[in-house]
């Protein structure tokens, strides 16, 4: 799970990291007034959407102007214009995709006199199985491109979870960034804070980036970048609370309430298939004929006739989806629950696009008897590779 900017940085604050004063707005009128409680002389008014790179985004209304997501203020005056003029506003950037993201809220925050930029972050190493902190004197551009052009400016060191943080992390936290006296002992406890916030939230990335030194030798974190562990957010109802359902796919919105697995792409064939494993070889394999899926969607093992229709439901409100496959592997999963929820779907909201199914297991026979009666246009198919062929021919004959 995503959060703002804002919410990241309350998070942090909560942990003691060094974070500027700053307010959200949702309003050109609540900008003004967090504005006004900041005191200025400067302020920088921030677009709070789930994405990198709103500094160097474009908004796709010309009247939103050209200055890109993230934009100084030097009156109260400027604060509120460029309030207006981003609310509401699509944003367009790097992490977006052409379509954009709407502006719903703005992070109205205190402005900083920089000295130097840096990066760092924290995430989960799957091969050590331990959190590794990633560290670079780079600070403020796209990390991918330090590491594609200049890979030697990137520092990293895991933490043994056994020991947790300990003074010589801090220590090659200083080294990295080439700090040194007062500099060294504040990276030194920012890297201790930010460590206990992981572990203790249940993170799976934090990133900061740019971590500055100001003018005055003090570390501030100037932008955050917080990731949640889905499968830990029982144990945070604080952080569930921190959910912005404006910012995620109406559709996967709608999976995560019957308890599917479900992630929108950019295809054009629907699928719905048991099985991590079993989802992406059917993804593959639609791929190797030349079309594209327009989802990952994984029911699982133990999928009832009634999650077999929200499934269904969730891929034929897709108005990208020009065709359907059905592909299960009964083994935990019956054939015929998945053939009556298939049935029960298509006799409620109808079938508008091809539709190829193919079962396999535990009573296939019965499925396949149930969708043969029930008198729907349905193709059926043998194995995998014949039911991609198929699904591929019918949304390429119907187009």
């Amino acid at each position: 799970m995503n959060i703002h900017e804002y919410q990241a940085k309350a998070v942090l604050r909560a942990f003691s990291a060094p974070v500027a004063n700053g307010f959200p707005a949702f309003t050109p009128e609540e900008a003004v007034e967090a504005a006004k409680k900041l005191g200025g002389p400067l302020w920088v008014v921030k677009t709070q959407i789930h994405a990198g790179g709103r500094g160097k985004g474009k908004f796709k209304e010309p009247e939103a102007g050209d200055k890109g997501g993230v934009r100084l203020a030097r009156s109260i005056e400027e604060v509120e214009t460029f309030a207006r003029q981003m609310l509401g506003a699509t944003l367009v950037t790097v992490q977006t995709g052409p379509a954009g993201k709407q502006v719903h809220r703005l992070y109205i925050e205190d402005g900083a006199n920089i000295d130097k930029e840096f990066y760092l972050s924290a995430l989960v190493d799957r091969v050590t199985s331990r959190i590794s902190f990633v560290l670079s004197t780079e600070g403020g551009v796209n990390i991918e491109d330090v590491a594609h052009n200049t890979p030697e400016k990137i520092h990293s060191f895991s933490v043994d979870p056994a020991t947790g943080i300990m003074p010589h992390h801090g220590r090659a936290a200083a080294k990295a960034l080439g700090l040194t006296g007062e500099g060294a002992k504040q990276i030194e406890s920012l890297v201790t804070r930010l460590y206990t916030a992981f572990v203790n939230k249940d993170m799976s990335m934090l990133e900061i980036n740019p971590l500055i030194v100001q003018s005055n030798g003090q570390l501030r974190v100037l932008d955050a970048k917080v990731s949640f562990d889905s499968n830990a957010l029982y144990r945070h109802p604080d952080i569930v609370a921190l959910r912005d359902e404006t910012e995620e796919d109406a559709k996967e919105i709608e999976a995560s309430k019957h308890d599917l697995n479900y992630i929108t792409l950019d295809g054009t064939i629907g699928c719905m298939v048991n099985g991590a494993g079993l989802a992406m070889a059917t993804m593959d394999i639609i791929k190797l004929y030349g079309e594209s899926p327009a989802n990952f969607l994984d029911v699982g093992g133990g999928a009832t006739k009634e999650k077999v229709t929200a499934a269904f439901k969730i891929l034929t409100a897709d108005s990208n989806v020009k065709g359907i496959l059905i592909n299960i592997f009964g083994g935990i999963m019956r054939c015929d629950v998945i053939a009556e929820g298939v049935i029960a779907a298509v006799k409620d909201v109808g079938l508008k696009v091809p539709l190829v199914v193919r079962l396999e297991g535990t009573n296939v026979d019965l499925g396949k008897k149930y969708i043969r009666e029930s008198g729907l246009n349905v193709i059926s198919a043998d194995d995998l590779d014949d039911a991609a062929q198929k699904i591929v021919n019918a949304v390429r004959a119907a187009a």
